[in-house]
């Protein structure tokens, strides 16, 4: 899931960016409006949680632009407006959703995680494919009856295969939804955690390889993986 948090109060955005990458999250940060905006138009963002008192562009201006646009991510207002009348008018603008600081973080990883599921072309909460089932809100992943001990990018990387399944994901979209936009194109991060994902997922092979194509989720392995992966 590729999160955009924007908030002008840095140490702030940096604690709930950390949190969010905690569970799994991919999460840029810009600190005005302006910056949110040009990252809008470079990145597709499943969610953005917006603060509204923004500098060079206000975030109520930011909001109604976001809800023009045809394919958009989903709106969560985090701001410290948080009188009925400052809801209602945050709900008016196109958000879908409005909470206010101080905030409880278990509350807005619920909040977040329910936004992502309500998107047009969200997949069920709970995924089924070729024997796994993957749970993201209670954080578990179990294959034919067996639960997986997974680290935190392992369970992003199989909850992002299996929703594009069966449709194949390059490394490139992997990093980009898994990771975020300070991860290195250039290293073998994607191919690492695939590999050690691959080992836990155990037999027969699930994790599908095609040569310059991706990777993508099958009932059988015909296709023929890289050697060391």
């Amino acid at each position: 899931m590729r999160i955009l948090v924007v908030e002008d109060d840095d140490a702030l955005a940096e604690v709930v960016a950390e949190g969010l990458r905690d569970q799994g999250m991919a999460v840029d940060l810009a600190h005005d409006g302006l910056t949110a905006a040009a990252k809008l138009d470079l990145t597709a963002y499943d969610v953005v949680v917006l603060d509204r008192d923004l500098p060079s562009l206000h975030g109520d201006t930011l909001c109604q632009m976001i809800t023009e646009r045809a394919e958009r991510p989903m709106v969560l207002m985090l701001t410290a407006a948080s009188a009925p009348g400052d809801r209602v008018s945050g709900l008016t603008l196109g958000a879908d959703d409005y909470l206010a600081k101080p905030f409880h973080f278990p509350e807005l990883i619920l909040r977040i995680q329910a936004l992502a599921r309500r998107k047009p072309d969200a997949r069920p909460r709970v995924l089924h494919v070729a024997g796994i089932t993957l749970d993201p809100v209670r954080r578990t992943a179990v294959r034919d009856g067996l639960r997986l001990d997974l680290s935190v990018k392992e369970f992003a990387v199989l909850e992002v295969l299996l929703r594009a399944s069966p449709g194949f994901l390059s490394a490139e979209t992997l990093l980009e939804q898994v990771w975020d936009e300070n991860a290195d194109s250039f290293t073998n991060t994607v191919t690492v955690t695939v590999g050690r994902l691959r080992r836990k997922l155990g037999d027969p092979p699930v994790i599908a390889t095609a040569r310059g194509v991706g990777y993508r989720i099958a009932s059988s392995t015909g296709l023929r993986r890289h050697a060391g992966e």
